[in-house]
């Protein structure tokens, strides 16, 4: 056992009796081609596998907290809590990027803050426990550091949505609008900050390695001002 992965296990609370299964859960597809480890050396199938437990597990959590939310609303809750850039948000919490193999290509090209790569991990290590511990230590994981604090979650990820359902809700009608205000960066790690006016009036300032994220946060920004 390397001392990287011990570290790993003391902050997901999660000791593995497979090793290698913990290894490969963090091993992208682009570190194995680079090791010739062959197509099936990656996470990609402990992601299918991590995915499909996400979705009971985050299933049967929302069907249970909100037992008179129909079931339309019930599936737009679970794709804002189990979507890329919230299970990449959950995994930054605890530090998982910092432990995944990446080649060497797709490290220097900011492959490690990548949502895609992040979000993808994340599913593959919870196949892993699922495989190693079971589906109650699986669950455990879910409840833990995907499904904690959704209610802040799930303002900031549908932050966009529910900015324009409040400005809707007010019966004037006023235009939301997103600024581009700057981009820096190489293309492989750019950052975007965008701001969001409302009826011409500034209302709030986000930061984002996407625009979409910087949007997000620009609307998040909003919403708490409105709502002080």
């Amino acid at each position: 056992m390397n001392k990287k992965t011990e570290e790993l296990e003391q902050k997901i609370g999660y000791k593995f009796q497979s090793q290698s299964l913990l290894d490969q859960a963090l091993t992208h597809s682009s570190y194995a081609n680079e090791k010739k480890l062959g197509k099936l050396g990656c996470n990609e199938r402990l992601e299918f596998l991590g995915d499909a437990v996400l979705e009971l597990v985050s299933s049967e959590f929302l069907y249970r907290k909100y037992p008179n939310v129909p079931e339309g609303e019930l599936t737009k809750k679970r794709a804002s809590l189990v979507c890329e850039p919230s299970l990449a948000f959950c995994a930054r919490e605890f530090g998982l990027p910092d432990y995944l193999l990446l080649g060497r290509g797709e490290d220097m090209t900011g492959g490690r803050h990548r949502d895609s790569i992040v979000s993808d991990a994340t599913e593959a290590l919870l196949g892993a426990i699922y495989l190693d511990g079971g589906f109650a230590n699986a669950k455990e994981f879910v409840l833990n550091f995907i499904l904690n604090d959704i209610e802040h979650k799930q303002l900031f990820y549908d932050s966009k949505t529910i900015l324009q359902e409040i400005v809707q809700e007010s019966g004037r009608q006023m235009s939301v609008e997103y600024i581009l205000l700057k981009e820096e960066g190489p293309d492989h790690n750019k950052s975007f900050t965008v701001c969001v006016s409302i009826h011409g009036e500034k209302m709030g300032i986000g930061t984002g390695h996407t625009k979409k994220a910087a949007e997000q946060a620009a609307a998040y920004q909003a919403i708490r001002k409105m709502k002080k």
